[in-house]
């Protein structure tokens, strides 16, 4: 089974680290008058953020700004999350993301919008080890979050030797896009209502199981192994 974890608002907050550091990141390079005015975050990949950022600030939309602008965001986001020491790990990660880990034939991953190298930054900085999570698929892999769980699956396959069925893939997140990603390709989905959605808005979104929380993970992880056995039969 590959259980793959969204990061903000499903493993973690950072308390806004994140888009401050954009805005900190597009301010140096592009302007005191540079905004995210009206840019949708939650459950996005950060290079259609990016898009989003120039056409809002009329930017030149080329390799060499986006470069630019992925570096000097890490840059500032490593800045923040070591001065302001605000990340928070949400009710429960911490235990089931041991408990899966310890697991027998469960691989833990991520699927999500985050660039690779803010994303592992960030699960750091909540104290959790970035390495736990062997099958990754990030932001810069996909056009849309629909094109992430087949490039998790692929990793899956060259990580261990072997092909992980869509229905044992479970896809943990906080948005329905998360949700959405999993349907598109016949996996199950946890919601989680950690984030800006609540959990009926998860559960009429389409989610297997829409919790609050993590916090009750002894029952989370008996119906994701209850999942893989159903399969398995």
């Amino acid at each position: 089974m590959l259980v793959l974890f969204d990061i903000d608002g499903t493993l973690l907050l950072t308390q806004r680290a994140g888009m401050n550091a954009m805005c900190d990141a597009g301010r140096e390079l592009f302007g005191d008058s540079f905004t995210m005015d009206g840019v949708e975050f939650a459950g996005r990949l950060d290079c259609l953020i990016w898009l989003d950022l120039v056409r809002l600030n009329a930017l030149e939309d080329t390799q060499a700004n986006h470069d630019r602008f992925r570096t000097t965001y890490g840059l500032h986001l490593r800045r923040r999350l070591d001065t302001e020491r605000k990340t928070l790990l949400l009710p429960g990660v911490g235990d089931l993301v041991q408990r899966l880990d310890a697991e027998r034939g469960v691989t833990l991953g991520l699927l999500t919008g985050n660039y690779p190298e803010t994303g592992r930054m960030k699960i750091a900085s909540a104290g959790l080890d970035p390495n736990v999570f062997k099958v990754n698929a990030w932001g810069i892999d996909g056009r849309t979050r629909r094109d992430l769980p087949p490039v998790a699956m692929e990793r899956h396959r060259e990580h261990h030797g072997r092909s992980v069925a869509p229905e044992q893939v479970i896809i943990i997140g906080d948005t329905p896009h998360d949700v959405d990603c999993a349907k598109a390709h016949g996996c199950r989905s946890i919601g989680v209502a950690t984030g800006v959605f609540t959990r009926e808005a998860l559960n009429d979104s389409g989610a297997d199981l829409a919790v609050d929380d993590l916090s009750r993970t002894a029952e989370v992880l008996a119906w994701m192994l209850q999942t893989r056995a159903r399969v398995l039969q």
